[in-house]
This record gives C-alpha cells, sequence and structure tokens, in this order.
C-alpha cells in the first residue's frame, strides 16, 4: 500500500512572479551604442526583466509562495519541506527559507525542513532534487515539499549587462503528480573551473569568463547527455536519441546559447551513429567526425552546420521552451523552470504522455540532466490548471517597458544599496498588482522589512 501511495512523484502545482518592469533588448542596443542586433539576434533576447529597489529575491519568492498556497487553495500546514534555490546573497549566514517562514508561522507550522541551495544557476535544481528525494524516502511525512527559485541577475556596466534577469518561481512537490520524474536517467557533471564566480563580497556583480563559460556549458552539456543515454539504454535496452522526447528545456543565460546547445545534442547523436541522423545531414557532420572535443568547441563552422541540420527538430521540440527567458532574460535558478512553464504555456493540451528532457547548468560547474513524464493530472493539479495559474500572457502583456536610461539609474542606486543598512525605499509600488510583497526599509542593524501591496500592516522580519 505505502509503495503504491508514493508512485509518480514530481512537480504538482507550479507559479511564477517577475517584475513589473523592463528593458527592451533592442532600445539597450541604441543606448549602448553597440551595434544594430547585437543583443536580440547576437543574444537571441527580446527585452529582460529587473527588479527596483522595491523588490528583491526576499519580495519576490515571498509573492510566488503566498501567491501558490492562494491560487491552488494549499493550506500551509500541508507543507513538510521548503528549498531555496538563490545565488543572490542577501545574507552570509540567515537563508532566504527563513524569511518565507513569516507565511508559515502565521498558521502555527514551523516544523518544516529545508534551507537554501546556492551554486550559481543550479541551486533551483539541488532544491528540487532533494525535496524529490525526501517524498520517495523513508523521512517523508505525507506533506508537501515546496521549492522556490529566485534570483536577480544584474551585471557591472559592459557587454555582460544585457544578459540580466529576475525572477521567482515557487514549485508543489508530491506523488501523483502531473509533471513525474524519471528518477532513473538522470546525470550529472560536476568540476572545479573558474567561469563565472562571485569572489568580492561587496560587490553584487561576477567575474564572468564569457567564452570559457560557453565552452563549459556544451562540455557539461555533452557529459550529462552522455551518462543520461547509457543509463536508459541499459534500462530500456534500447538506444536514446534526441527523438527520444517530446522537448528539451535548457537553463537559458541567454538564447543564441540554448540554440548551440540542442544542435550539440544532435552532434553527439551523429557520433552515437543514431539512426535519426539521416543521409543527407551525415555528411554535412562527416568532416567534422575526427575533431576532438576541444576543437569541437571551438570551431564555427561546426557550430553552424550542426544548427542547420538540427533546425527542423529544433522548431517543434525547443522554440516552444524559449518565450519565458527571450522575455525575461536569465533568471539564474529560474531560469530553466521559466523554459519549462513556457512549455506549460505553450502546449498544455497536448502534453500527456511526453517526455520532457531538462538539462540544469550552474557555473563554476554544476549540472545535470534529467527528464519528466507528463500524465494528466487531476484539478487543481492539472495541466490546464497550471498553465491558467500561471497566466503567462498576461502577465507578460501588463508589463511596463522603461527607457534605458531610468534601467540604468535603478541599477546604480541597487549598486549603491547593495549591502547597506539605514535605508527607506521610496514605496513607489504604483506598477506592482495587489499581493505583491515589496521592500519597505532596511534598519539601522541591517534587518529588512517588508509589506504586502492592498495591505495596510507592514510585515516585519520575524521579531
Amino acid at each position: 500500500m505505502a509503495a503504491e501511495r508514493i508512485k509518480d512523484v514530481g512537480i504538482l502545482a507550479m507559479d511564477i512572479y517577475f517584475p513589473p518592469n523592463c528593458v527592451l533588448q533592442e532600445e539597450l542596443e541604441t543606448h549602448d551604442g553597440v551595434s544594430k542586433g547585437k543583443y536580440t539576434i547576437g543574444l537571441g533576447q527580446d527585452s529582460m526583466a529587473f527588479c527596483t529597489e522595491v523588490e528583491d529575491v526576499i519580495s519576490m519568492s515571498l509573492t510566488a509562495v503566498k501567491s501558490l498556497l492562494e491560487n491552488y487553495k494549499i493550506d500551509p500546514k500541508t507543507i513538510g519541506r521548503l528549498e531555496v534555490g538563490s545565488e543572490t546573497v542577501i545574507d552570509k549566514s540567515k537563508s532566504i527559507k527563513t524569511w518565507l517562514m513569516q507565511i508559515f508561522e502565521e498558521c502555527g507550522n514551523t516544523d518544516i525542513e529545508g534551507v537554501d541551495s546556492s551554486n550559481a544557476c543550479y541551486g533551483g535544481t539541488a532544491a528540487l532534487l532533494n525535496c524529490v528525494n525526501w517524498v520517495e524516502s523513508n523521512s517523508w511525512d505525507g506533506r508537501y515539499g515546496l521549492v522556490v527559485c529566485t534570483d536577480s541577475a544584474v551585471y557591472a556596466e559592459g557587454p555582460a549587462r544585457p544578459t540580466g534577469g529576475a525572477a521567482a518561481i515557487a514549485m508543489l512537490i508530491g506523488p501523483n503528480a502531473p509533471i513525474s520524474f524519471e528518477s532513473k536517467y538522470r546525470g550529472s557533471h560536476m568540476a572545479h573551473v573558474y567561469d563565472f564566480y562571485k569572489p568580492d563580497l561587496a560587490s553584487e556583480y561576477p567575474v564572468v569568463d564569457g567564452k570559457l563559460s560557453q565552452t563549459c556549458y556544451l562540455m557539461a552539456l555533452d557529459s550529462c547527455y552522455n551518462t543520461f543515454c547509457k543509463k536508459y539504454e541499459k534500462l530500456e535496452g534500447k538506444q536514446f536519441s534526441i527523438v527520444d522526447a517530446d522537448s528539451f528545456v535548457f537553463h537559458s543565460p541567454y538564447n543564441k546559447l540554448v540554440q548551440k546547445s540542442f544542435a550539440r545534442l544532435y552532434y553527439n547523436d551523429f557520433l552515437r551513429n543514431c539512426s535519426i541522423v539521416d543521409k543527407d545531414s551525415r555528411e554535412k557532420l562527416e568532416p567534422y567526425s575526427g575533431l576532438s572535443s576541444e576543437e569541437s568547441y571551438q570551431s564555427r563552422d561546426l557550430e553552424k552546420v550542426c544548427q542547420q541540420v538540427a533546425k527542423h527538430l529544433y522548431d517543434t521540440k525547443v522554440q516552444p521552451t524559449t518565450l519565458i527567458p527571450k522575455q525575461l532574460g536569465n533568471m539564474y535558478t529560474a531560469s530553466l523552470y521559466a523554459a519549462f512553464a513556457s512549455v506549460l504555456h505553450n502546449k498544455h493540451d497536448t502534453l500527456a504522455g511526453q517526455r520532457i528532457v531538462m538539462f540544469s547548468y550552474g557555473s563554476g560547474l554544476t549540472s545535470t540532466m534529467f527528464s519528466f513524464k507528463i500524465n494528466k493530472g487531476q484539478h487543481p493539479f492539472s495541466l490546464s490548471n497550471i498553465s491558467n495559474v500561471l497566466d503567462i500572457s498576461n502577465k507578460l502583456e501588463s508589463r511596463h517597458v522603461v527607457p534605458p536610461k531610468k534601467f540604468v539609474e535603478a541599477l546604480k542606486l541597487m549598486e549603491h544599496r547593495y549591502g547597506a543598512k539605514d535605508f527607506v525605499t521610496s514605496q513607489d509600488i504604483s506598477l506592482l498588482v495587489p499581493g505583491t510583497y515589496y521592500l519597505t526599509h532596511v534598519d539601522s542593524m541591517y534587518r529588512r522589512y517588508y509589506a504586502v501591496k492592498g495591505d495596510a500592516v507592514p510585515v516585519s522580519n520575524g521579531h
């Protein structure tokens, strides 16, 4: 009976919150004086979300959690584990999870395990795997797990700045899920690299080696895919190739890298002699079959050919995943799950029975490839209801486009305030929808205070 009960563990429900402010990449190109198309075509991005001084990773995650609980009518007492993934450091000791406990303390539920996971963009996946493993373990007490991915990605002025973004995603974890884990196929690749890191504790900005980071991403992708395929083949007794999944969802620092990544999987299938690679494509790829791994990462010609031969599959298996990341930018830990939310938004009517492969990457480096099996789900955890709650089109359309000058000013103020104490925010919440949490002030002891739009009483820092 117990074994029967714990079946199809995975994501039961999702909600997403992102700031109402965005800047258009096209306008940013003009403002930065770069060539036309550098951000829109070169990076493949449309617009970028960003926090103003009244929002941060804590307020966004408070909003996302409260919204999920209300939208799916979940009693906060039924949450037994809460895990947060983030790389946006607000405090070196106090986890973001502790701020979220305010929502649960109100109803007397303080028996909730879990803290924050952090390693670049991978923290959300670590948090998700922790929750899934808990539900599948002997420690599970029958309650739900809750995963929150929250980040505000900002960069110093320069070429990396257009690759920022901001969002928070909340996911409810439990058995009999419409989005269930195929846990046996997971493949991970972990290594020590300095491709993107944040050693300066006085600054929010990272140190980035862009070229190395892209190579590391593709190298990790190759390694995870090969492990994933081996595990699949061992269990299923047949070869795995990209046609064995209906969608591929990638962590998306910018869309151009997603295009390259899927093309890279096609190249892997060619090297593994998969039957899906047709004669014409095989002939085009043959000249590159003798390249070493390192040479293949640097070859522009190979990249071009791979994208060309994989395009027909990219359009159906990947393109529908790119909606939110292209609109919001790199949301770090939330990026992969925002891309997955794009699939739910675009295809919720036809997903039942499908397999979706996910690739999570965090610089430094950590990476995992895993897959979901999609089931119909029962209300309120049906795919159509999840899509309704996510409400992607309305949320994207109701955003406020800010001129680049104002975006730069907002970042300057945040830069000045980073790690600061004893200040009051403007509390300009005109663009926030009712029910959104926002930062009111930070006192002389660095304690942060939040309020909810529509509420008269500010929410304290706890005590």
